[in-house]
Order: C-alpha cells, then sequence, then structure tokens
C-alpha cells in the first residue's frame, strides 16, 4: 500500500518572526528600566545625606566647626561636640583593622595554598560563619568573657609585666571596658568580610603564575609573596576597606564593650565613645529638639567620613591597578 507524501509548509511550527522595530524598542525598554534601577541607588544616597543633614544643620549651624573639635557633650547644658565621638571610631577601627587585616591575610593564603583539601572547605566555612552571628551575640560574648580576660590578667599584663604602664597609650586603671576591647570585638566582626575576599582572589589567580615562579627556582614562599599576592594585591585591598567600611559603621558590639565616655584618651585602656554607640545611646533618650539635632548631626558626620574613606579607598585601588598595568 503506497503512502501519499505528506506536503509540508514552509512556515510550520516556526516562531513567528519579530520584526527590527519591536525588538529596537524592547531593547530600549529594557535599557530604560535598567538605567532606571541604577540612577535609584546614588539617588537613595543622596536622599539619606539630605534628609540627616536637613535634621542635623540646626546643631551644625548653631556650633559650627567647634562641634567636630569640641569635647564636651552636656545635654542639660545644651553644649555639644562630637570630638570623642569620632577619634573613638577612627581608633578603635584603626585597632581593628591592624589586628584583623594580618590574620585575616594569613588564614586566606594558608587555606588556599598550604591547607589539606580536607580541611579547606571545614575551616573556610568556620570563618564564613563569623559573619552570620549577630553583633548583638558579639556584645554579650564581649561583656561576659571578653571584658573579665582583659581586666584581669591581659591588660595588667600589658601594663605591669611588660612594662608598658608608662607609655600613653597603655596607661591609668584597667577598668575592661575601653577602646582596646572595641577594637578587639571589632576585629573578631571584620576577620570574616577581609578573609573571604581575599581567600576568593588568591584562589582567582592564575596557577601559571605560581609554576613560573617555581620553575625559576623560587621557593613555594617565595613564589607566593612575590608571584602570588602582588597578583591579588588590588583584591586583597578592596577586602580590607570592606572590613574597613564595617567597622565604622558597627553600633550594638561596641556599645556594649566600649564604655561610653565621652571623654578623649591616648590610652587604649581608657573607656571611649563611638559615632554609632553615642546615637544608638541617647537617640531615644533625646528630649529636646537641639539634642536630636545634635544627634543627627553626629550621623551625618558619620555619614560623611565613610564616603570619604571609600572614597579614598576606590583611589587607591585605581592607583595600584595602574602601577600593575605599567609594571606589566
Amino acid at each position: 500500500m503506497a503512502i501519499a507524501p505528506q506536503i509540508v509548509r514552509a512556515d510550520a511550527g516556526t516562531p513567528p518572526l519579530v520584526s527590527i522595530h519591536d525588538r529596537g524598542l524592547g531593547d530600549v525598554v529594557y535599557r530604560g528600566v535598567i538605567l532606571f534601577f541604577a540612577l535609584c541607588v546614588p539617588l537613595l544616597v543622596v536622599l539619606v545625606a539630605w534628609e540627616i543633614a536637613r535634621a542635623g544643620w540646626p546643631a551644625l549651624h548653631r556650633f559650627g566647626f567647634s562641634f567636630l573639635t569640641s569635647s564636651e557633650w552636656n545635654p542639660v547644658k545644651q553644649i555639644f561636640g562630637a570630638a570623642p565621638a569620632i577619634y573613638g571610631t577612627l581608633v578603635s577601627s584603626a585597632i581593628a583593622l591592624a589586628l584583623a587585616a594580618s590574620l585575616a591575610i594569613g588564614v586566606s593564603v594558608w587555606l588556599s595554598e598550604f591547607s589539606p583539601r580536607s580541611l579547606r572547605q571545614p575551616v573556610a566555612f568556620l570563618v564564613d560563619l563569623l559573619a552570620a552571628i549577630p553583633s548583638v551575640v558579639y556584645g554579650l560574648w564581649g561583656i561576659f568573657v571578653l571584658l573579665p580576660v582583659l581586666r584581669d590578667p591581659v591588660m595588667p599584663f600589658l601594663r605591669d609585666r611588660l612594662g608598658l604602664g608608662h607609655t600613653a597609650f597603655f596607661a591609668g586603671p584597667a577598668y575592661g571596658p575601653s577602646m582596646l576591647a572595641a577594637g578587639l570585638i571589632l576585629a573578631i566582626m571584620i576577620l570574616p568580610y577581609i578573609a573571604s575576599v581575599s581567600r576568593e582572589v588568591l584562589l582567582a589567580v592564575p596557577r601559571s603564575q605560581r609554576e613560573a615562579a617555581l620553575a625559576l627556582g623560587a621557593t613555594r614562599w617565595e613564589a607566593i609573596w612575590h608571584a602570588v599576592l602582588p597578583h591579588a594585591r588590588t583584591g586583597i585591598l578592596g577586602g580590607v576597606i570592606l572590613g574597613l567600611g564595617r567597622a565604622l559603621g558597627e553600633t550594638m558590639a561596641v556599645t556594649m564593650v566600649i564604655g561610653n565616655r565621652p571623654e578623649i584618651s591616648a590610652s587604649l585602656l581608657a573607656p571611649g565613645y563611638t559615632m554609632a554607640s553615642l546615637i544608638a545611646n541617647e537617640f531615644s533618650e533625646a528630649s529636646s529638639d537641639a539634642h536630636l539635632s545634635a544627634l543627627m548631626a553626629v550621623g551625618f558626620t558619620l555619614f560623611v567620613i565613610t564616603i570619604v574613606v571609600n572614597a579614598a579607598a576606590r583611589w587607591l585601588v585605581w592607583r595600584v591597578e595602574r602601577g600593575a598595568r605599567v609594571s606589566a
């Protein structure tokens, strides 16, 4: 029995053609939507800055530049100076960055270059897990574990046994709540951010970099120091700046361990204040418009410092990238 051939139409089963006009319209709409979402981010930053600056303008206008340089903070007398909070923010962040950066980079180098495969993922997971702990839990740990240890025996050991008590940085009694305690707890909190970014950057370094150094007779450590780390320095620097931004804005944990005293002291054993802890402590108790405006001015100052630090970091990263391209 013969089967009659079937005639198949050329356009059967094929999707309808999209006109060039419709395709161009879709591209325009897509581009416009993406542009709108991209502009929302800087617009949101500008709106936040505007609202905080507007709320803090009465205090800034009343006290002028002395608001940033005065050390007196007295809500009863309506006298406000943010210098102790600015000083505490910068010093505690510097302590945290000095402690956390070296430790985090060391951990990332070990995980990416020396650790056995069976330990790489578990240790990396535990390091990253530090970032998931709420800051209030860090604060409670600081109150019940860190502060007693600092009060005795760490601070007496630094001050008396090592003979550092005669220096300005370790003078005075060992209270426990102090600038040193705030720096230590901040170091623990920013360590996973720096370590995670640094580890990913080091793992992304091409294997040819290591092999070329080893082929020239370098030891394994020399290959890491002279070939791997210079190749990854831009990403590592970015991770360090990310940790610094995290340290500048931390609130609860620092508030619980720093002592909250509006004074400027060179001693790291003395209590202090940060801008974030000042706002957290007094915002709910601000009973006058002048007090509330002063707190908003402190928030605006913290916002400006954060923007300046991030802008300086981007410039530094650009300089490092430019130097790497020139040397290559």
